[in-house]
């Protein structure tokens, strides 16, 4: 999105479209069945208000367009042309509100309804109403005063992979800070997809099975589960104490993130079962690699964080998935809140092939490139 001259690059229109993504999902979900009634798929629109409701789809669709609508908002106030913010937000959320209440005529498994399209829209006007307010008020400015005191100006996409993040833990993984292992299950995707196929032969066959990670290969997939975010920040924050502060608020999201959802899979009295003696050695190695990075400059940050996904993501889908994970994912992908727990495995699965994409993105662009030799001020 252009910029006006003197502004900062802002993270409100990626974080936009990353929530669109999130409406979209789960409006649309289970993306499976689909036919057409013979109705036109907007008839819902002069349909009678609906006779029956609960207080949890109010407010689902209430505050569900609601961070839509405030980033929408707040990437029209920074923008170069910050007219109307309110009313362009408002309206962009209604038409996307619109088209997929209509998409939705076509699920079985959804039923389209203009409740839900007058809440979406109200939802999002709150929230571009709070970003109007937020700017009037200057809360937004000491934002950006604060961004622009910790981030260099091109800090807003690992800003956006940092925010995800700890959503992406949430989700059961096999081995503690885990994300990406998905080569076994694209294998199983392969499969059923190509039976009865003489496609199905041109599948790679593996000579041996896949073998369970060695204790020593778990401490050094949960350690660089902990460095690789930890390296993306620093290849954006300015200052060394910075950088210590942002390390121990990122190793405690990760314990945090992690015993939450040990906790959601397994009940709180399991909270804490994954913390055993290997990724207790991996969290404190992750800690250890950290501190020796303090003083790295931004474009080897960039680098190492480059050469860490990209060695996890090779360990991790060496190893099968544990069973009992397995069964785990089951329950949470067959649950009642599966839109929102359903759209958690896609961020474990992505979020390290978005970082991967995003690291070398920034490390091949000439304009990045030229300003990433910085050295960190103390």
């Amino acid at each position: 999105m252009p910029l006006r001259p003197g502004h900062q690059p802002t993270s409100a229109w990626p974080l936009a479209l990353a929530t669109a993504c999130v409406v979209v999902y789960a409006s649309l979900y289970p993306f499976a069945n689909w036919r057409d009634q013979n109705l036109l798929p907007w008839v819902f629109l002069s349909a009678p208000l609906p006779r029956y409701w609960t207080w949890f789809d109010v407010w689902t669709n209430l505050l569900g367009y609601g961070p839509l609508g405030f980033f929408l908002a707040l990437s029209v106030l920074r923008g170069s042309r910050p007219g109307w913010p309110v009313s362009r937000a408002t309206l962009s959320c209604a038409a996307l509100s619109l088209v997929l209440e209509t998409a939705q005529s076509y699920l079985p498994a959804r039923v389209p309804s203009n409740l839900d399209l007058m809440l979406n829209t109200a939802g999002a006007w709150l929230g571009a109403g709070l970003a109007f307010l937020l700017e009037r008020w200057g809360a937004l400015q000491r934002w950006s005063e604060f961004r622009a005191r910790w981030f260099f100006p091109e800090a807003r996409g690992a800003l956006v992979l940092l925010a995800l993040w700890p959503a992406a833990l949430l989700f059961p993984a096999s081995v503690p800070l885990g994300l990406g292992q998905v080569m076994e299950r694209l294998e199983d995707a392969a499969v059923e997809l190509l039976q009865g196929t003489p496609f199905l032969q041109w599948l790679p066959v593996r000579e041996v099975e896949l073998q369970p990670l060695l204790p020593g290969a778990v401490v050094v997939c949960v350690a660089l589960g902990a460095v690789v975010p930890t390296l993306l920040g620093f290849g954006v924050i300015r200052r060394l104490w910075q950088r210590l502060v942002f390390l121990g608020l990122l190793l405690t999201m990760s314990v945090a993130a992690t015993a939450l959802s040990s906790a959601l899979s397994f009940g709180p009295e399991h909270a804490w079962a994954w913390l055993d003696q290997p990724v207790r050695f991996g969290l404190a190695a992750a800690l250890l690699w950290g501190l020796a990075a303090l003083w790295l400059g931004t474009r080897p940050a960039a680098v190492l964080a480059l050469v860490a996904v990209a060695l996890q993501l090779a360990l991790l889908n060496q190893a099968p998935s544990d069973p009992y994970f397995e069964q785990t994912r089951q329950v949470w992908e067959q649950g009642r809140f599966v839109r929102f727990n359903g759209l958690t495995q896609w961020l474990g699965w992505l979020w390290p092939f978005a970082a991967l994409a995003y690291l070398l993105h920034r490390l091949l662009s000439t304009s990045v490139g030229l300003r990433g030799k910085r050295r960190i001020d103390p």
